[in-house]
C-alpha cells in the first residue's frame, strides 16, 4: 500500500517514514500544503496522513479541495490540535479519522490498516482472501495448508494489494503505482520478478496472468 505523509516537522516526518516503511508501506513525503494538494490529485494513494498546521496552505483547506473535487482518498488527520471543535472541523472537511499528537506509532498503524480496509470494503481484522491469511504485523502469509511464509517488503506490499482486490485484473502499471514510492525506480517489468517469487511460495494457481492486461489474484470477479 502507498501512503502520502504530509508533515512539516522533519524529525517526526523522518521517524514516521522509517516506521511506516518498516511496516510494509511505500511512503511519499511532503512538508507543505500546496505540494500535498497536488500530489493527492496526481498520485493514486491508498491513504493520507495529513497534518493541519502546514506552511503555504492549511491542511483543512487541502482536504476540503480534495473532497470538493471528488477525491475520496482515506485521510487521517495527525495534529497537535486536539480541541473537540477542531476535530469536528476536520470531520466536516472530510477526514476519515483523527489522531492527536503525541501518539503511539502502533495506534497509527492500526488506524491506517482499519481505514484502508474500510475503504476497500474489507472486514477489519486479518486480511483473508482465497485461502491465504496475511499477517500485517509480521509481514508473513499463511497458506491454506497452514504453512507460514516470510515476505520481503516488496512481496508484502504487492501481495497485500492483490489480496485487497481479488478477482480484478490488475495491470503492471497499476501495481507499480501502489507498491513503489514516488522517487523509486518504477520499472514495471520488475513486477514480473516479484509475481514469480510469490508463485514459487504460494503456488501458480493463485495468481493468473491475463495476457496483455495484467494479473488476477484468486477467482475472477463475477
Amino acid at each position: 500500500m502507498r501512503l502520502l505523509l504530509v508533515e512539516d516537522d522533519m524529525p517526526l516526518s523522518n521517524a514516521l517514514k522509517r516506521d511506516l516503511r518498516h511496516r510494509g508501506f511505500a511512503v511519499d513525503v511532503t512538508d507543505n500544503g500546496i505540494d500535498a494538494e497536488h500530489m493527492g490529485f496526481e498520485e493514486p494513494y491508498d491513504a493520507v496522513i495529513l497534518d493541519l498546521g502546514l506552511p503555504q496552505r492549511p491542511g483543512l483547506e487541502v482536504l476540503s479541495h480534495w473532497r470538493v473535487q471528488g477525491n475520496k482518498v482515506p485521510v487521517i488527520i495527525l495534529t497537535a490540535r486536539d480541541a473537540w471543535h477542531e476535530k469536528v472541523d476536520g470531520f466536516k472537511a472530510g477526514a476519515d479519522d483523527y489522531l492527536a499528537k503525541p501518539f503511539h506509532v502502533e495506534e497509527l498503524i492500526v488506524r491506517l490498516n482499519a481505514l484502508i480496509r474500510r475503504s476497500q470494503t474489507q472486514d477489519i481484522g486479518r486480511l483473508q482472501t482465497a485461502g491465504l491469511v496475511l499477517d500485517e504485523a509480521h509481514q508473513t502469509v499463511m497458506d491454506s495448508a497452514g504453512t507460514s511464509h516470510e515476505l520481503t517488503g516488496t512481496e508484502f506490499r504487492l501481495l497485500r494489494y492483490m489480496m485487497s482486490h481479488p478477482g480484478v485484473v490488475l495491470s503492471k502499471s497499476r501495481l507499480t503505482e501502489h507498491v513503489y514510492e514516488y522517487d523509486a525506480d518504477r520499472d514495471s517489468n520488475v513486477i514480473e520478478v516479484y509475481i514469480k517469487r510469490l508463485r514459487n511460495k504460494l503456488g501458480n494457481e493463485l495468481i493468473k496472468t491475463k495476457r496483455g492486461q495484467g494479473y488476477i489474484f484468486g477467482p475472477p470477479a463475477p
